[in-house]
Formats: C-alpha cells, sequence, structure tokens
C-alpha cells in the first residue's frame, strides 16, 4: 500500500513483494490457520462433519479455565502411537475403564486420519444420537479422532477436547487441551471426566516408552490387526511425508 523512495524501480511492485499471508479457515466454528497449506481443510475433516453432523458445534464455548499445556519428555510421535492405540486403556486408565467397553473399542481408518469410538458400559453417560445418524442406538461414550499428524478431536456428550501435539525436539513435546463445553451439566462426566489425571497417567506411560526406546536391546515388534490399525496408519503416513519432503 505504502513503500517510500521505489518511485524509480522497475517492475514495482510485483507479488513477491506484497507482506506475507496465512491460509485461515472456519470449520464448524473452530479457526484453523497454516502458513504453507498442503491439503484442504474441509475435505480433511469431512469424515467428522459427516458422522457427527447433528454434533452441536454452535453451542461449544471455549474455557480457558479449564484449558492446558502439558510438557511430555518423549517424542511426538510416540504421543501420537499411545493415542492411537487401546492396548494401554485397561492397564494405565483405570477409571476409564470403568466406563468403556474395551472389548467393543472399534478403530475407523479413514484418508488422512482415523476414528476411535468409545462403546459404553451398562449405566454410563452415552450421546443421544438422532435417528438419522449412522451410529443411532449404539451406547457411544465417545468419539476419539486423530488427523495426522498432530490433531486429536475428542468428543464427548459434554462437548471437546481439542488437542494439539507440538514438538519442541527430539526429545520434547507440548501438548494443548483446548477444551470447548457445549453442556456444562454434563461437563467433566463420563469418559470425559478428569482429563488432566488421564493425560497424567499417559505421560508416565510415554515417557517410559521413550526411555525404553534408547536401549540397545529394544528392536521393534509387530502390529496389532485389532488394536493398531492407527498406529500403523499413522506410521505409513508419517514414511509417506518424510519421503516426499
Amino acid at each position: 500500500m505504502s513503500m517510500p523512495e521505489f518511485e524509480e524501480a522497475e517492475n514495482f511492485p510485483t507479488r513477491m513483494d506484497d507482506l506475507a499471508k496465512a491460509k485461515v479457515e472456519v470449520w464448524n466454528g473452530l479457526y484453523f490457520g497454516a502458513l504453507f497449506p498442503q491439503v484442504d481443510l474441509h475435505a480433511l475433516l469431512k469424515p467428522i462433519s459427516d458422522r457427527l453432523s447433528w454434533f452441536p458445534f454452535e453451542k461449544l464455548k471455549f474455557r480457558a479455565d479449564v484449558s492446558a499445556d502439558y510438557d511430555v519428555k518423549a517424542n511426538w510421535a510416540l504421543y501420537c502411537d499411545n493415542y492411537l492405540e487401546g492396548f494401554h486403556i485397561p492397564f494405565v486408565h483405570k477409571s476409564l475403564n470403568r466406563v468403556i467397553d474395551y472389548h467393543a473399542y472399534e478403530t475407523i481408518l479413514f484418508p488422512g486420519g482415523n476414528l476411535q469410538i468409545g462403546i459404553a458400559k451398562e449405566g454410563e453417560l452415552t450421546f443421544n444420537i438422532p435417528p438419522t445418524a449412522e451410529d443411532h442406538g449404539k451406547q457411544i461414550v465417545a468419539y476419539y479422532y486423530w488427523i495426522f499428524p498432530n490433531m486429536m478431536f475428542n468428543f464427548y456428550p459434554w462437548g471437546l477436547s481439542l488437542n494439539i501435539v507440538q514438538p519442541q525436539g527430539k526429545d520434547n513435546t507440548k501438548v494443548s487441551f483446548l477444551i470447548f463445553v457445549a453442556d456444562e451439566e454434563k461437563y467433566n462426566t463420563g469418559a470425559g471426566s478428569d482429563l488432566n489425571r488421564v493425560e497424567l497417567e499417559d505421560e508416565e506411560v510415554v515417557e517410559s516408552v521413550h526411555k525404553g526406546l534408547q536401549s540397545r536391546l529394544y528392536f521393534r515388534g509387530r502390529y496389532s490387526p485389532k488394536m493398531e490399525k492407527g498406529v500403523h496408519q499413522f506410521h505409513q503416513l508419517l514414511e509417506t511425508a518424510m519421503h516426499n519432503s
């Protein structure tokens, strides 16, 4: 708009002289930014939009007082590995295991991410899913969506916990829990209760695994076809992204 003393410059201004712009888009009331976008946001999140078209996104309100950042002394990819498998739930998350039926746990893959569905045990708080929805009749306590490489959308009957995993170096990770509540009366109940405790339980496991990987005796194992489909998908996407970078 203004550049003093450039009157004699030839072919000025051009597009290369413009200020840099960041891509910003809105999805269901949430703002997403990207410096160098490589994917279409709405296409990437379409599986969420399609399956949860009935979810009250318009009622979500950000709660800064219960949102938090966590510092994890481990590689960011290990944190994602942990999120993407349900193996550890009965052993690490005792309180969550009392709510979720581990044997009914399901992982569904889609391009660019996956969904883990938590089915409730008898008597637990579940979503009120309308008859027109794909999951009508299912007793679901949580939808756990992971979007490559570092976003987790955790939907509960009370709202959404949006988790952002940010590498801080090879051995350190910052995880931001952004809490959006749609129903205050249900907040902090069911599978979405005491998220701070669940996070600290995950941190302990992930940091322990990070130490174990340093052992000279460590060697990679096999993937569980049932419980580690998401982990396998993550590793494939990561390998492709590294190859193309």
